[in-house]
């Protein structure tokens, strides 16, 4: 039997004002970055109201990354300095790997009550592949693959594979798994991954058990009050599970359903030099980044 993969840490979003004035929950980011290799940052933006998004993110450069953009609800304008411009839609990801350089700007939408709703999850570049020719993969919702995958399980299939169907985004190098899951009360949800890959999921709406064990202290919980005196394995919105070691994901939906997102891949093991929207390795690859942006040399593409 396969060894079940236990919670290793147990995170709580953060409230941060990013872009231009944009209110969004943190859910990991720079000081997290050792336990989530090859993930840097995951931000959930979740407004209701357009003064807390509409300012969105102008144009501003990445390198070195990649940059998934998952929207549940509302649209999102886009526009780079290769000349692709467009619109993300609800259900909708743009995979942006920015390679050798990519200057872009994200704004946002909401829907006609004023909801948006989406996640922004940066995913590291190899060394080999930081200078690489940068590139998107924009993804409709028409073409992400939904299955049961369990009595009162539905998984969207962003990329990965779950019961031999395979996502739409392939050919990334750390081989990622990018589920969208629903689980009805009570039902139970598991899925094989690679021992060695990070695992971690996000939950979005409702409560789960992500351990069999149910042991609220055999994890290290961070971003709760120092005074929270409870501690129950039933894990609710807005928090990040990390699972330790194993194969095995079992997941089991508390009386209220749950909704999150299930993401793994491939550790790198590389040293990080991180500046803002900018990773490279090392800090000298950083500084010559950030004079190339000065002296107008950054974009390497013709």
């Amino acid at each position: 039997m396969a060894a079940i993969r236990k919670i290793k840490h147990l995170m709580k979003s953060i409230p941060t004002l990013e872009g231009a004035g944009v209110h969004l929950k943190r859910a990991f980011g720079f000081h997290q970055k050792p336990n989530l290799d090859p993930f840097l940052l995951l931000d959930d933006f979740h407004g209701t109201e357009p003064g807390q998004y509409i300012k969105g993110f102008p144009w501003h450069p990445h390198r070195g990354i990649e940059t998934i953009t998952y929207l549940l609800q509302g649209s999102v304008e886009h526009g780079d300095s290769l000349g692709n411009k467009g619109i993300i839609h609800s259900g909708d990801v743009q995979w942006m790997t920015a390679g050798s350089g990519i200057v872009h700007q994200e704004m946002p939408k909401g829907r006609e009550d004023g909801v948006l709703w989406g996640l922004q999850l940066w995913a590291n570049l190899p060394a080999t592949q930081k200078m690489m020719q940068p590139r998107y993969r924009d993804v409709t919702r028409e073409q992400i693959p939904t299955v049961t995958a369990a009595p009162g399980v539905k998984a969207k299939i962003l990329a990965g594979e779950l019961q031999g169907i395979r996502g739409p985004v392939r050919d990334i190098v750390i081989d990622p798994t990018f589920l969208d899951i629903e689980i009805l009360a009570d039902a139970v949800f598991t899925h094989d991954l690679p021992e060695d890959y990070t695992v971690f999921a996000y939950v979005l709406q409702g409560n789960a058990f992500f351990d069999p064990n149910r042991d609220p202290f055999a994890y290290d919980r961070q971003g709760v009050n120092y005074f929270d005196n409870e501690h129950s394995c039933l894990i609710g919105a807005e928090n990040v599970v990390i699972l330790g070691e194993g194969k095995r994901v079992t997941i089991t939906a508390g009386e209220q359903g749950v909704h999150f997102v299930l993401i793994a891949g491939k550790p790198l093991g590389e040293p990080i030099a991180w500046g803002g929207p900018i990773v490279m390795n090392t800090r000298e690859e950083l500084r010559i980044a950030f004079e190339e942006l000065e002296n107008g040399t950054f974009l390497k593409q013709s």
